[in-house]
């Protein structure tokens, strides 16, 4: 799939809305070439051949027409993608007014160049970019050829010092280098005396020794994004724990989160949850998901939008255990929110979560309902092919269940094809043998009248406790069966 088209199926509604905005700003007549290759591109299969779609458009040989086309669509999309992103991202903003500086100082217009310069470089601080900050120094002593209203030294000290800063960045990068490694190559965490913290100082006292430098907010936020990485790669999540819990009291001890820093802080918060659910301290990790909610609610609600679905996350995960239609309650509050439905990542997670916990009250006709209505959203459509591939295997369960043996084992029939290249790998042991289990069982007779498979979903069931990877699951398929074997 060439870019524009991985690039048009990537959009959301939201983007989708705002593009066709944008493309109609300028009056081009009724024959919009570019917006029906756009809609086309967006509902066209994976396998069609882009030739159909320029003969229908340029019917004859003309290639030319086409890529001019092609290039014209992609540049509006371009366009209209970084006016979406202006108020939200400092970084295209900051670019931006270098832009419009570059503009107006080729023109000679001195005094309009150096006001989007200054906002340029307001915004640069801000962000602590010093890559960016060293490009607008250098336009600053570029411009005090020109005008003697600009001190050449003033700014090449400015350089100096925000060189000195880049230095001192590149000395966090080798020092997070080394902690990495000397992580990676420790032994588990996972013990009543956990070593991460002494580990960490030893570090940093090893590498650097300049003080200031190893207080530096910057060294501090990038060594726990660093470590949490780690920590996540390896499920080390009774170790992630007392090390999240105790970052966060100190940064917030050291007044070291303000407006800039707020995303670090809000993740921060979502890591804790998180973690808390995963070492089964479901009150403390609904607790930290209120002071999660509040802080969504800082600096005007800034980054309330982005972070919306990750409170509604906790709150699912957590109930999904302690209170399952409650859990329901949320996830169906959730299919009508606008801000949910407009990313179809999210929108997915509602409708799956609403198919599984369905299922687990035993609703299996509402599962299916869900499952059904999962398979025509967008975020369905672009989702990784093995969690489309283990979504299918929960349908043919549920079908299972609702004693559906004519449609079980045509879409049983349907799954195989479509995944036989998965069905053969070993990472989906599990599921091969369970769709063994379920097409020798049709007559819904209980397990101990098929000797064979009884024995054999036993097997399955023992494999499954020493193999199985909680993370990876959506139906727990060692519980199924396990009541399966009760009988």
């Amino acid at each position: 799939m060439d870019h524009l088209t991985l690039l048009i199926k990537g959009l959301n509604k939201e983007q989708v809305r705002f593009y066709k905005l944008f493309a109609g700003r300028t009056e081009h007549g009724n024959d919009r070439k570019d917006i029906t290759l756009f809609d086309t591109l967006r509902k066209q299969k994976e396998d069609v051949d882009d030739s159909i779609i320029q003969n229908k458009l340029y019917p004859g040989s003309d290639k030319n027409a086409w890529y001019r086309l092609r290039n014209r669509l992609l540049s509006d999309l371009n366009k209209a993608l970084t006016v979406m992103q202006y108020e939200e991202d400092n970084f295209i903003q900051t670019c931006n007014m270098l832009g419009l500086y570059r503009n107006f100082s080729t023109r000679n217009q001195l005094q309009e160049a150096k006001y989007y310069l200054r906002r340029a470089e307001r915004s640069a601080k801000s962000m602590e970019n010093f890559g960016l900050l060293d490009i607008i120094y250098g336009e600053y002593i570029r411009l005090s050829y020109e005008s003697l209203n600009i001190d050449p030294e003033i700014y090449i000290e400015m350089r100096r010092q925000n060189r000195k800063q880049q230095e001192e960045l590149r000395a966090i990068d080798d020092l997070l280098a080394v902690v990495t490694y000397r992580l990676k190559t420790t032994q588990n965490f996972s013990t009543d005396k956990n070593p991460l913290l002494d580990l960490l100082k030893t570090s940093t006292d090893d590498f650097i020794k300049d003080r200031d430098l190893k207080n530096s907010p910057l060294l501090r936020f990038r060594i726990y994004q660093a470590v949490v990485q780690v920590l996540l790669q390896r499920h080390e999540y009774r170790s992630m724990e007392p090390y999240l819990l105790k970052t966060f009291k100190e940064f917030e001890r050291d007044k070291l989160f303000n407006r800039n820093n707020h995303d670090t802080k809000l993740q921060l918060l979502t890591y804790i949850v998180n973690t808390l659910f995963k070492n089964n301290k479901l009150k403390q990790s609904l607790q930290w998901a209120e002071r999660l909610k509040l802080a969504m609610a800082e600096y005007h609600q800034m980054l309330q939008d982005k972070y919306l679905f990750f409170y509604y996350n906790a709150l699912v995960i957590n109930y999904s255990i302690l209170d399952r239609l409650k859990a329901i309650e949320i996830l169906e509050d959730l299919k009508e929110n606008p801000k949910i439905k407009s990313n179809s990542y999210y929108h997915l997670f509602v409708y799956l979560n609403l198919a599984v916990l369905r299922f687990d009250v035993k609703e299996y006709k509402e599962s299916i309902k869900n499952f059904t209505r999962l398979y025509m959203l967008d975020g369905y459509k672009t989702a990784d092919r093995s969690l489309r591939f283990k979504i299918s295997i929960c349908e043919l369960i549920t079908r299972f269940e609702l004693h559906q043996y004519d449609v079980l084992e045509y879409k049983t029939a349907q799954v195989k094809k479509d995944y036989k290249d998965l069905l053969a790998e070993e990472r989906h042991y599990t599921e091969r043998e369970l769709l063994a289990i379920m097409k020798t069982l049709p007559d819904n007779l209980p397990l101990r009248k098929h000797p064979i498979m009884l024995k054999k979903a036993r097997e399955l069931v023992d494999w499954m406790r020493k193999n199985n990877d909680t993370d990876s699951v959506i139906i727990n398929y060692e519980l199924w069966l396990e009541e399966k074997l009760k009988g």
